[in-house]
């Protein structure tokens, strides 16, 4: 018997999640059915931190981006998705798009916010700087080959993205991790920020990533 679309969506992404777990090495708490962070708090810790990849990419104006120099003495929110991604993606994008608005200037200018994509096929560097335009003009999209997507997400601890077969019409969805990784000025990663966190607590967290008192 086939699935819909809409189950194997599901299957996909709770097959995403229950890797990420097992890769990140961390315990969670169970999330509940409307995808909000753990009742300990919005972030999970790390076991161990995660040093910002090593790698080079392409950024949307066309230009080389060295990920680890670019973001040096800044926090950093790193998220892999796709611009045709119909539920994850613009959900994560819209609240750090919105708790951007609400932060100070001397926290706001301290953070970047990195998109990565997992679709390298259909992302082109055009495609993307529109797509993040509509959330916040300030977002970095940036893209590879798959090799190179690949080797990254295995470096940023996660699983890589995978793709369901193609539709009657072309479309096709992809299993991604959903997580936004929180690099600090030092280039480290020590807390992850599931889907579901609430605009508030990413306002609560997101001056202490920069080391500025709340």
């Amino acid at each position: 018997m086939s699935l819909d679309a809409g189950t194997r969506r599901t299957v996909t992404i709770l097959a995403v999640c229950a890797v990420i777990v097992l890769a990140l090495g961390i315990t969670v708490g169970v999330l509940r059915e409307g995808g909000e962070a753990g009742a300990d708090g919005p972030a999970v810790a790390l076991a161990e931190p995660l040093p910002m990849p090593d790698a080079v990419l392409t950024n949307t104006d066309g230009t080389p981006y060295d990920l680890r120099t670019e973001t040096a003495g800044k926090a950093t929110l790193l998220y892999f998705g796709y611009t045709h991604c119909p539920d994850a993606c613009p959900i994560q994008l819209k609240v750090l798009a919105d708790v951007m608005k609400t932060l100070q200037p001397d926290v706001r200018d301290q953070l970047e916010v990195v998109f990565i994509t997992t679709d390298p096929g259909r992302d082109t560097p055009e495609i993307m700087r529109a797509y993040l335009d509509q959330f916040d003009s300030t977002f970095i999209g940036l893209t590879g080959t798959d090799s190179e997507l690949q080797d990254l997400q295995i470096a940023a601890g996660l699983p890589v993205a995978v793709a369901e077969p193609m539709d009657e019409n072309g479309g096709y969805i992809i299993g991604h991790a959903t997580q936004v990784l929180a690099f600090g000025p030092d280039g480290n990663c020590n807390e992850v920020f599931p889907l579901g966190v609430r605009e508030s607590d990413w306002a609560a967290a997101l001056p202490g990533l920069v080391g500025v008192s709340s």
